[in-house]
């Protein structure tokens, strides 16, 4: 166990307690704009279906109930504007974060391998590679790497930390690149249902794809449109034939969505009010911490869409940090998603309104 752990990066989470003690000092309390965890209510039709599915003794399917498959089929062709999406193409995971540490090990990654991904990024992409002893790489432009070796490449769009928005053109050029060098592709779009300043595109949409999921698949979490990351409810589609031996690799693993959580998810898959009604709070709360980091003297870059503002200083991002914590209001530091973020710090706006009242009164 010691060798395994060995080989992954400090928590980075762990980093930043100092700074929330001092923000926590603040008379007013603390305005926690770091991690970006939902704080707003569960859907109530969310609940209902969670609760009338509680009785369920037997075990759940790694693959999940039809009715499941359904909604995540229908989901795709609805939102992702995906074509010819059978149950194949499709399979529940529980929770994105498991999907992306663990997928290069299912995926029978090891030493040798190369896993890519934006150069600012995520870290578990870089933490599923290193689980597996692959070998992690940084990219800027993804068609620049050397294919040889590359087994799995990862995008990310809209991304975290930055908000940036890969274009349709972006996405077909990178897929054919891909598929011409026998490289896996990964979407990973958790944050496409919240754009503000572009329209996110996913591989699946036809004029990204072909028409074919060949090579390549999509991430999905309802962690952010439906508030239900407490719930671990993800999924992924694309490419039956990368599915299907994922789906018989998970079996093995007990890697099971439980059955009331497939329930909800399928109640949250039916319905765009809620999510329209999600997607009107962060819109005011991103505007209002928007124009009051702009006012304090910040820049903001990208942050075109996602749950977060990429801001700088123009100084080393713990500087900033301690800057912020000082005034009671905690963010990440952008050297936690890479070297090339140390003078930039990812501000969420998942806070109550309260809470960004607060900060904004601050920053004031």
């Amino acid at each position: 166990m010691s060798a395994v752990s060995s080989r992954l990066p400090v928590f980075p989470w762990d980093k930043l307690e100092p700074y929330k003690k001092t923000a926590a000092a603040h008379p007013d309390g603390i305005v926690d704009l770091s991690v970006g965890t939902p704080v707003d209510p569960v859907p109530e039709l969310v609940r209902q279906a969670l609760v009338a599915a509680a009785d369920s003794p037997g075990y759940p399917t790694v693959w999940g109930t039809s009715e499941l498959r359904d909604a995540l089929t229908g989901w795709c062709e609805r939102r992702l504007g995906a074509r010819g999406i059978e149950h194949t193409n499709v399979l529940p995971v529980v929770g994105s974060k498991e999907l992306v540490a663990w997928l290069p090990t299912q995926l029978g990654l090891g030493a040798g391998d190369t896993v890519a991904y934006p150069r600012l990024a995520y870290p578990t992409y870089e933490v599923g590679a290193r689980l597996c002893g692959a070998r992690p790489v940084v990219y800027d432009d993804p068609t620049e790497l050397d294919p040889a070796g590359l087994r799995l490449l990862w995008l990310n769009s809209p991304s975290n930390p930055t908000g940036k928005v890969l274009p349709k053109a972006e996405l077909t050029r990178i897929v054919a690149w891909a598929r011409e060098h026998g490289v896996l592709v990964f979407s990973d779009e958790c944050y496409l249902e919240l754009g503000w300043e572009a329209d996110p595109v996913s591989v699946l949409h036809p004029d990204v794809c072909g028409g074919t999921y060949e090579g390549i698949v999509a991430v999905h979490s309802l962690s952010k449109r439906s508030n239900l990351a407490g719930y671990r409810a993800a999924f992924v589609a694309g490419d039956a034939g990368v599915l299907g031996e994922l789906l018989r690799i998970r079996k093995h693993g007990g890697m099971m969505t439980p059955a009331p959580v497939q329930a909800a998810t399928v109640a949250a898959l039916g319905d765009d009010a809620h999510v329209a009604e999600q997607r009107a709070r962060y819109e005011a709360r991103r505007a209002a911490l928007r124009t009051a980091l702009l006012s304090h003297g910040f820049r903001i870059e990208d942050s075109e869409a996602s749950l977060y503002l990429w801001v700088t200083r123009d100084e080393p991002c713990w500087d900033t940090v301690a800057y912020l914590a000082e005034l009671g209001i905690l963010v990440a530091p952008g050297d936690f998603y890479g070297e090339a973020g140390d003078r930039f710090v990812r501000v969420a706006f998942t806070a109550t309104d309260e809470r960004v009242e607060a900060a904004v009164k601050r920053l004031g």
